[in-house]
């Protein structure tokens, strides 16, 4: 006999948020799926770090100051760090609304806008904001089924509206967003130093290394360090010049998808209602500020009943009596006899003959699924 066992499992939050993102160790990392590109920036990053540790800094340690490689290693665990930290972070992504919730935001979109005459395109959904007594536009995200707070945009990428986004980084595997983008500012800033001390010093070591024997020989007995030479030199100018342009955006407290719609610039002329008017105000709200604590709540428990079915026998008591529901006309018809006058019914060795509905008198006739009532003439027959 099979029984039904309900067992409570456990399920995170994590496993049942909508987007294109990736979660590991139960929710604590959040990456999105695309991690081929950020797998390429740890290899440049860790290769070239190693061979230059291998090589170069053992050579300047002795030969000009050991605070060389000891430099070197704190601009390296100060990039990694903050990378990891940018790339394995939530970078402020804003939950979509709930069944009930969306439905009440389309009631209230119905009856602002009205009835729309079928093959005419509906107005757009949009709610005017101030902000320092400026008119700023909320848009509705037909994804989210939300009224995207100011500066939020919907990434096509991670399929989610992260707040204050100002773009997704491959190199970085995840969104840049309000609550990661100054780790991000200072992985760009710290790798752009470490990529120009690295240079540097290769530079200074071929050209210690040839003043001995030669610069020919010095680059066939070091190949590694040939390769660093190269790898600093087509990274730098793309690592500095991104490091600059981020410093120009935190001066005037703007972000990249603000600039590259021209929001408070070009035709528009509108003025950023997010500046403070001095850059040293801009850059400690952007890089200072207080960090606004994840929505998301991913590790939350979510519990779900589930059903399963055990195989074995019912357990019963001496005296437990199976059910009436279990038994058939025959074996009832003789519990209700035994009931009455304490005796056991002998087994009939020849089955009586039973009438089906036709055969029974009118009066006798049952409707369909009702439960046959044994006649008393039957159980005196039996004895």
């Amino acid at each position: 006999m099979s029984v039904m066992v309900a067992r409570k499992k456990v399920v995170r939050k994590w496993e049942k948020l909508p987007g294109r993102n990736t979660f590991c160790c139960d929710g604590r990392i959040m990456m999105a799926r695309q991690k081929g590109i950020f797998y390429l920036t740890l290899f440049l990053i860790l290769g070239t770090c190693a061979l230059f540790f291998a090589f170069e800094c053992r050579y300047l340690a002795v030969q000009l100051s050991p605070a060389i490689p000891v430099f070197a290693a704190v601009l390296f665990l100060f990039a990694m760090a903050t990378l990891l930290r940018t790339s394995f972070s939530d970078p402020g992504v804003i939950p979509r609304a709930l069944p009930d919730e969306a439905a009440f935001i389309e009631m209230e979109i119905e009856a602002t806008n009205g009835t729309v005459p079928q093959g005419q395109r509906p107005p757009p959904r949009i709610k005017n904001f101030q902000i320092n007594n400026q008119i700023v536009k909320l848009k509705y995200c037909y994804t989210c089924k939300i009224f995207r707070p100011p500066r939020a945009s919907h990434c096509s990428i991670c399929d989610n509206c992260v707040e204050r986004f100002d773009h997704h980084c491959p190199w970085v595997g995840n969104c840049v967003g309000k609550r990661n983008y100054r780790y991000f500012y200072l992985f760009i800033l710290s790798l752009s130093l470490l990529t120009i001390y690295i240079f540097t010093f290769n530079i200074v070591y071929v050209a210690l290394k040839s003043l001995k024997i030669g610069f020919l020989n010095t680059l066939k007995e070091t190949p590694g360090t040939v390769l660093e030479v190269l790898i600093c030199f087509f990274t730098l100018w793309s690592v500095v010049g991104l490091t600059g342009f981020h410093t120009f955006l935190v001066a005037l407290n703007q972000t990249t998808n603000e600039d590259i719609k021209g929001s408070w610039t070009g035709k528009n002329r509108v003025q950023n209602p997010y500046s403070h008017g001095n850059i040293v105000k801009n850059c400690c709200e952007v890089l200072c500020g207080p960090l606004p604590p994840s929505v998301l709540d991913r590790r939350g428990i979510l519990q779900q009943e589930e059903s399963t079915a055990q195989e074995g026998p019912c357990p019963r008591g001496p005296g437990t009596q199976e059910p009436p529901a279990m038994q058939g006309p025959r074996q009832a018809e003789e519990s209700s006899m035994k009931q009455q006058d304490g005796s056991i019914p002998l087994p009939s060795a020849v089955p009586a003959p039973s009438l089906s509905d036709t055969e029974m008198p009118e009066e006798k006739q049952r409707t369909p699924g009702e439960v046959p009532v044994p006649s008393p003439d039957a159980g005196r027959a039996e004895h």
